[in-house]
């Protein structure tokens, strides 16, 4: 059984899933790979653990929350899940790149699919996969738009100084720092 509900954020609404137990999605209604309501789905706008992620998204997009521990399930295949697992490494307002990730995987040339399971994450901003971006330091494909991904970016980096490093060692570039260009 798939339990849903909404959630309204700054960026637009999202659509949560959850088992009953945990959180198994979270996408905004828009994106790439959002899935459909189904006739099957239960609508359950007060389970447990759509208002403990209400209550810690609410923390992220006020800027008091860096960290979530909201149990979470993402489904997919075992390489998305060990990218996915690379995600969950990346600190707050640190970038990496595709390359760097497929590197951490054991997989140096499996930029294209890193990329791939990135988009396919179903746990968006959680999982967050607004903080892979491109070799050079722009901003690459994110299932729910770069224009999310770039007020993501800059969301971290007001709290977050602007020439950080990455999680690859290099120096860290974020939207704003590529508007000074």
């Amino acid at each position: 059984m798939i339990h849903y509900t909404h959630y309204e954020s700054s960026l637009g609404r999202l659509l949560m899933q959850s088992d009953g137990q945990v959180l198994t999605g979270l996408h905004f209604h828009d994106e790439k790979h959002a899935p459909r309501l189904a006739a099957d789905w239960l609508p359950d706008p007060d389970l447990p653990i759509f208002g403990r992620t209400r209550v810690q998204l609410d923390e992220y997009f006020a800027g008091t929350r860096r960290a979530f521990d909201v149990p979470i399930r993402p489904m997919g295949t075992e390489f998305q899940r060990r990218v996915w697992e690379v995600l969950l490494r990346i600190p707050y307002g640190v970038t990496t790149t595709y390359g760097a990730m497929a590197r951490d995987l054991g997989q140096p040339t499996a930029m294209r699919a890193v990329g791939a399971a990135n988009g396919r994450n179903p746990i968006s901003i959680i999982v967050p996969c607004h903080r892979a971006i491109g070799a050079d330091g722009t901003l690459t494909g994110y299932a729910g738009g770069l224009h999310r991904k770039r007020a993501l970016l800059e969301l971290e980096s007001t709290t977050m100084p602007l020439f950080g490093k990455t999680a690859a060692g290099t120096p860290r570039r974020t939207p704003a720092t590529d508007a000074r260009k």
